[in-house]
């Protein structure tokens, strides 16, 4: 009988590691869920602004901005991936979300900026 009530401890121990480490993983994924949002949004914004003419410098100038502050986004969003990757809370492919969306950004920046 002693067996029995051994193992139900056991089992006890067993589950209240994974349980945090299901609760860490969903935290973890709603963090970096909630920073991938606000960063396509900036990429978002850097893409939806184009010139109304030749003479709309501001508008070349504030896609820039916006592409820049995204790429800014990419980076913290990286680190913040690679913490949580490293910590096992999550797995290798949410490093694809911040290399994306830095592409995004780095196309905005380079081959498809607007042009005057």
């Amino acid at each position: 009988m002693s067996s029995g009530a051994g193992s139900t401890t056991v089992e006890r121990g067993d589950r209240r590691p994974r349980i945090l480490s299901r609760i860490g993983t969903a935290v973890c994924a709603v963090v970096l869920a909630l920073v991938a949002l606000v960063t396509g949004y900036v990429v978002l914004t850097a893409y939806m602004v184009e010139p109304d003419g030749s003479w709309d410098r501001q508008a070349v100038t504030g896609s820039r901005v916006a592409a820049g502050v995204g790429l800014g986004f990419c980076c913290v969003l990286a680190l913040l991936t690679w913490v949580f990757v490293k910590a096992e809370w999550l797995r290798r492919w949410w490093y694809v979300v911040p290399v994306a969306l830095a592409v995004a950004a780095l196309l905005r920046l380079t081959l498809l900026a607007p042009a005057l």
